[in-house]
């Protein structure tokens, strides 16, 4: 736009399979000096922008064409870009349609991931619309680049990576650290409230006490009560007997 690029992409690989056919690599024909791609159908404009890859000399499937339609947006006080949709065009007619919403960035920067596919065992950032026709077709790019609208110099910015900060497998290491660090403090815990008790508490042995009673006592709690060789005294409610043989 105004002799200003637009849109910048770059792929390691570009495969593309329809059904159960062969997976067809369409690399050398998009990146490279020997790049026969034709992108005269991709227009741009302040808040879209479509880039259309023919692969017209491709040797299987001739006339197929990949499109990327991008969107840019105010967020904020930012501008972002999008990647709305990527089309897979067939004999000038729509053979599969692609959702690309997870693909963003600021407007400032660009955006790169390590695999960007339709295929589902793979967190596909590509999947597909609800057209039947869009399952059959699997579309792979491999170190995928991409960046809308602003163009400075020509070249990439600084890039906004597809591998979020906090993965699956980031947040599991955290938890369990998380869970590491409170046993390790509740342990440490026990162990200062344990010799906060030691220090403070030592155990004393309280000695078994039996008041004695004097005469007078004596007297007025016990009877002397004789009986066949047998010697009682009766203590309030309980009976002490000795007996003789």
């Amino acid at each position: 736009m105004d002799g200003i690029p637009c849109i910048l992409f770059w792929a390691k690989r570009i495969t593309i399979k329809f059904k159960n056919q062969t997976w067809l690599d369409l690399t050398d024909e998009a990146i490279g000096q020997k790049a026969t791609v034709d992108a005269g159908n991709s227009n741009c404009s302040e808040e879209s922008a479509m880039l259309s890859l023919k692969f017209g000399d491709a040797e299987n499937p001739r006339g197929l064409d990949i499109r990327f339609a991008l969107t840019s947006y105010k967020l904020s006080i930012q501008r972002w870009f999008s990647l709305h949709r990527v089309e897979v065009i067939f004999n000038n007619s729509i053979q599969a349609t692609f959702n690309a919403t997870g693909i963003y960035a600021p407007s400032s920067y660009s955006y790169h991931c390590q695999r960007v596919s339709s295929l589902q065992p793979h967190d596909a950032l590509l999947p597909s619309d609800t057209n039947d026709m869009s399952s059959l077709w699997e579309v792979t790019f491999v170190d995928f680049q991409i960046q809308g609208f602003p163009i400075k110099g020509g070249q990439f910015a600084k890039a906004r990576d597809c591998t979020s900060s906090f993965s699956p497998a980031i947040l599991i290491g955290l938890a369990t650290s998380l869970l590491l660090l409170l046993v390790l403090a509740y342990a440490l815990h026990m162990l200062i409230y344990l010799r906060y008790l030691d220090r403070h508490y030592d155990p004393i042995a309280s000695p078994a006490h039996f008041p004695q009673l004097t005469a007078q006592d004596a007297v007025e709690e016990k009877e002397l009560l004789r009986s066949q060789g047998a010697e009682c005294y009766e203590l309030r409610s309980q009976q002490i007997c000795k007996i003789y043989v």
